[in-house]
């Protein structure tokens, strides 16, 4: 059992919402509006992942930087925090994508 990639997780995360909330992107703009669209987007690739599992499609590997703890068959709880992250990296790179576009759009 490690706790390496979770840990890479957590701070990968940590950072990222740091940058979010200095910068009001995502969650620095409007925290309850924003949790809600997080918790919609890690539900649907959670429900998405189960679907997979359920199919046959979606394998959990052994490796030796998870933690080998299962929240469910197949599903490791590095999963939901992977899903999380990749969510609020998504809404941070789309809001700060609009953020440069309207700034460049008003110079012009």
């Amino acid at each position: 059992m490690s706790l390496v990639y979770l840990g890479a997780l957590l701070i990968s995360l940590a950072g990222i919402v740091l940058l979010d909330v200095r910068h009001r992107l995502f969650l620095g703009r409007d925290p309850v509006r924003a949790l809600i669209v997080l918790a919609i987007g890690v539900a649907f690739f959670l429900l998405w992942d189960a679907a997979g599992i359920a199919l046959g499609i979606f394998f959990r590997a052994d490796g030796p930087f998870s933690t080998g703890i299962l929240l469910a068959p197949e599903l490791p709880l590095e999963e939901p925090v992977f899903l999380l992250f990749l969510c609020e990296l998504s809404m941070v790179l789309c809001c700060g994508a609009q953020r440069v576009l309207a700034r460049r759009k008003g110079r012009g």
